[in-house]
């Protein structure tokens, strides 16, 4: 279980690299001094700010899911766990005896098929 967890660390390497090329697209900002490329590398630091949150994110959400999914997985397996004495209590009861199927043959408590076809009414 808590290798899962750690797993999910591992979404620092991508945040640290998305905020090191903002970092840099930010150096560089300060000797352009064109306005229009100024305006254009303010919008790519957004974005790699912005992929680094949802990663940052999806990280969070996937361990807080894990933890929740190990702890399903732990309650199923004891749930598993008494099946065995469950099925050999069952297994020990005995099976009605049925006679065998007759081909349109009425049985007792069942109507024929197409019997129960309700009220029809002729439309005027």
């Amino acid at each position: 279980m808590c290798i899962l967890r750690l797993t999910h660390l591992m979404s620092v390497v991508p945040i640290a690299v998305l905020l090191t090329a903002s970092f840099f697209v930010l150096f560089t900002l300060r000797r352009v001094e064109e306005k229009a490329l100024k305006g254009f590398g303010y919008v790519v630091v957004g974005f790699l700010w912005l992929a680094a949150l949802v990663v940052f994110s999806g990280a969070i959400y996937k361990t807080a899911q894990g933890s929740f999914i190990s702890r399903g997985m732990f309650q199923q397996k004891m749930k598993m766990d008494g099946m065995p004495q469950m099925m050999k209590k069952d297994m020990d009861m005995p099976m009605p005896e049925k006679g065998p199927l007759v081909k349109d043959g009425k049985r007792p408590g069942m109507p024929k098929c197409g019997a129960d076809k309700g009220i029809v009414s002729k439309g005027e």
